[in-house]
């Protein structure tokens, strides 16, 4: 059985939530898995899903192996058959992964800022995993020594330890600075959540972040390709991963 419920993103709200309680709304295949609410963020807007664990309330527990979104729903694959429309499950997040994954998204974001404020670049393409991040940016060129400054000025805005905040914003009150994206916004959307790095930047986003930027760490740049007409690739990754909490 497959049908649209409009699952509400837990991780919207609160980003630092590690538990929840949800009702199974939909099941598919045995083991694609749809809840009226979900802390699990599927794999979207260039970040890896979370992972972790479905507990039904016999006490059977299905392992979240990939989260998803498709046709606008979060779906849940499980490692086994078992779960049925109606079942009530508690949700526990692989929260190491999940909050390794928010240090890296935070970082895109002071990375693109910078780079926004130096160079005017949009963001073409992104990809954040456990092991590094990397950005796409619209740029003509740049050499090693413009990256190095870039990361340094990334890296003396996190040891500032700016807190983030994130709220709602209308399309009307929305400056275009918030979207850093070379992809235009769909103008259906009359709302927009933003993620503010307060003093720094603020652009449009719908995933999920730590609340200061010390808590990301020192970034270290790796490499960086063309790849292509007014398309640069950046690699980077977080030098320390001490900071679990």
């Amino acid at each position: 059985m497959w049908v649209i419920v409009m699952t509400k993103a837990l991780y919207m709200d609160d980003c630092y939530l590690k538990e929840f309680d949800a009702i199974v709304a939909s099941v598919k295949d045995d083991k694609y898995v749809v809840l009226d609410q979900t802390l699990f963020y599927p794999n979207s807007g260039g970040v890896e899903h979370d992972t972790g664990t479905l507990i039904k309330e016999d006490g059977t527990e299905f392992k979240v192996v990939f989260a998803g979104k498709f046709s606008g729903e979060i779906s849940h694959e499980v490692d086994q058959p078992g779960l049925k429309p109606g079942d009530k499950v508690h949700g526990v997040l692989d929260w190491d992964r999940r909050y390794l994954l928010m240090r890296y998204h935070t970082a895109a974001h002071v990375l693109s800022g910078v780079f926004s404020q130096e160079t005017q670049a949009q963001i073409t393409g992104n990809q954040l995993t456990t092991q590094k991040g990397r950005i796409d940016f619209a740029l003509d060129n740049f050499d090693r020594e413009q990256l190095s400054g870039y990361f340094e000025k990334a890296n003396s805005l996190i040891e500032k330890d700016l807190p983030i905040k994130i709220y709602a914003m209308s399309r009307e009150e929305a400056d275009p600075m918030v979207f850093k994206l070379a992809k235009a916004m769909p103008s259906s959307m009359k709302e927009f959540r933003i993620v503010d790095i307060e003093g720094f930047d603020r652009q449009a986003d719908g995933g999920a972040h730590v609340k200061s930027l010390k808590e990301v760490g020192p970034l270290e740049f790796l490499k960086a390709e063309n790849k292509g007409k007014n398309n640069r690739r950046v690699y980077f990754r977080i030098r320390s991963e001490s900071q679990i909490q």
